[in-house]
């Protein structure tokens, strides 16, 4: 395994489907999942949602770094993050050195019928959500070049994305 890259992580923004991908590649591989939001939301007992409403966006941030760092302690697995962990620097950095990394896009008017879809309360996006998913989408996008792979989830099957990435995985490790 070169360097230190002993993780799988998963990032892109929310509607690309770093979680149901995540599920995924974890079957395919036998390996450890782990979400930052879900270990957040544990942690916490409540939702981010909640969490966001109580403490604003800045102690959000803190704890998902505090997060990523606990989680990359860990010996191996797969990690999926929340869509703006890549915002901080710190953690670029972070999942650069620790993890093959994959940035999971998708066109934004997919993500948007994705997340229209979605029960789960996004507190990034209240008010007009094509929008609010079209500007999120251009402030980040380039947060995501760093990644060692991009995949885009446009139209496809869960199971080829998944095996896409469990292919470059493997050719990683």
């Amino acid at each position: 395994m070169q360097h230190n890259k002993r993780h799988l992580a998963l990032i892109g923004m929310m509607g690309t489907g770093k979680t149901t991908v995540g599920r995924a590649v974890s079957e395919l591989l036998d390996m450890t999942w782990r979400d930052t939001d879900q270990e957040l939301v544990a942690k916490w007992g409540c939702s981010v949602a909640e969490f966001f409403a109580r403490y604003g966006e800045e102690r959000f941030r803190e704890e998902e770094t505090a997060m990523l760092r606990t989680c990359l302690e860990e010996q191996r697995l797969l990690l999926t993050t929340g869509g703006g962990i890549i915002l901080r620097e710190q953690n670029r950095q972070l999942l650069t050195q620790w993890a093959y990394v994959v940035h999971l896009d998708a066109d934004p008017d997919e993500i948007i019928e994705r997340l229209r879809r979605s029960e789960e309360e996004r507190p990034l996006l209240r008010g007009d959500l094509s929008a609010r998913v079209h500007a999120i989408y251009k402030a980040r996008r380039d947060f995501y070049r760093f990644a060692d792979l991009r995949v885009d989830t446009t139209g496809r099957a869960v199971s080829d994305i998944a095996e896409e990435i469990v292919r470059a995985w493997r050719e990683h490790v």
